[in-house]
């Protein structure tokens, strides 16, 4: 096979990749949502592929959920056929993540050993699996903070777990962008990019505080917050670091003073690429007008107090942005401005 075909084939093996790390984060998402994700008390990441597959089956995971802080607090109501409604996405969740392993690791070893992955390549994917599986058992150590002693896993390690994952995503798609797309050297644009970059994962971080301590229900009017820009209740806690990232009013203004600047670099970006060809100016565009419309959601899912489709909408359009920001920042090696 030719190498510029062999190139496409890998690009495609590591956008589908990609594909599912994104829908993993929805998902994800989606199990912090629906209070499911504390439901699977014991990780089992090589023999724990099946599901309970008769009411015995199902006793004994239900009996385990039973001795963790979130049944004798919040779900000491529920019966074994209620257990089973939270249970099944957190499962799906899991097994989905297992899958991804295998759509990565098959197809790696198969190139692999047909000598179509290059030196430089096997090092960004070597490193790829290596934060993958330590995504993994990030994410049990996540689930594990909240099987202790209180009925909700630790904001500090959702975080984490979150940033993880958008970092793994954010490497693979860069790596298949340079197997389909033209190679070029550094961009006059690369440092404005860069903290576009650094400020949709910043932004994303505090996206996670905001769910982890439920702040998203706190004053749920924009722009003020209790009539004012900064409400009485933020920056009240010692230390201050404490408070930017365990305080819930303080960690709901950072996150949406972040959205908007995160919003304003953008549209900067944007104004300073607005004479390229459209042919250049293609990534750009399509950042500033997803940048506008995720700023919009965001405000939407708080005003309609963080209904479930609109705020799994604006965690999937958080990854959507930065997809198109290492976009631009892979674009903007070809752009001269």
């Amino acid at each position: 096979m030719p190498a510029r075909e062999t190139d496409r084939a890998v690009a495609l093996w590591l956008y589908i990749c990609c594909a599912a790390i994104f829908a993993m984060v929805v998902l994800g998402g989606l199990t912090r949502l629906t209070g499911s994700g504390l439901s699977m008390v014991t990780w089992q990441p090589v023999t724990g592929w099946l599901p309970p597959l008769d009411a015995a089956g199902w006793e004994a995971v239900f009996a385990l959920y039973r001795e963790t802080p979130e049944f004798r607090r919040v779900n000491f109501w529920m019966t074994v056929d209620d257990f089973r409604s939270i249970f099944w996405l957190e499962y799906l969740h899991r097994l989905w993540g297992r899958l991804i392993g295998v759509v990565f690791a098959v197809p790696a070893v198969w190139f692999a050993v047909r000598g179509r992955i290059g030196r430089r390549l096997g090092i960004g994917l070597f490193l790829a699996f290596l934060l993958g599986a330590g995504q993994g058992a990030l994410g049990w150590y996540m689930v594990q903070s909240g099987l202790v002693d209180r009925p909700e896993v630790s904001h500090y390690r959702l975080a984490a777990h979150l940033f993880l994952a958008l970092a793994v995503y954010a490497w693979l798609f860069w790596l298949a962008l340079g197997l389909t797309q033209e190679r070029g050297g550094q961009g006059a644009l690369d440092a404005h990019i860069g903290l576009v970059i650094a400020g949709i994962a910043l932004t994303a971080i505090w996206g996670a505080f905001v769910a982890g301590l439920d702040a998203g229900h706190i004053h749920p009017t924009f722009p003020l917050m209790d009539g004012r820009l900064v409400p009485r209740e933020a920056f009240s806690m010692a230390p201050w670091a404490a408070d930017l990232t365990g305080n819930p009013v303080t960690v709901q203004l950072v996150h949406r003073w972040l959205a908007m600047l995160v919003l304003a670099a953008i549209l900067a970006l944007w104004w300073r690429v607005r004479r390229l060809p459209q042919g250049q100016r293609l990534a750009f565009d399509l950042l500033a007008v997803t940048g506008i419309l995720q700023a919009g959601l965001g405000v939407a899912t708080l005003l309609l107090g963080v209904p479930l489709a609109a705020a799994s909408l604006h965690q999937a359009g958080g990854v959507v942005l930065l997809s198109l920001a290492v976009y631009a920042l892979h674009a903007s090696r070809r752009a001269r401005i």
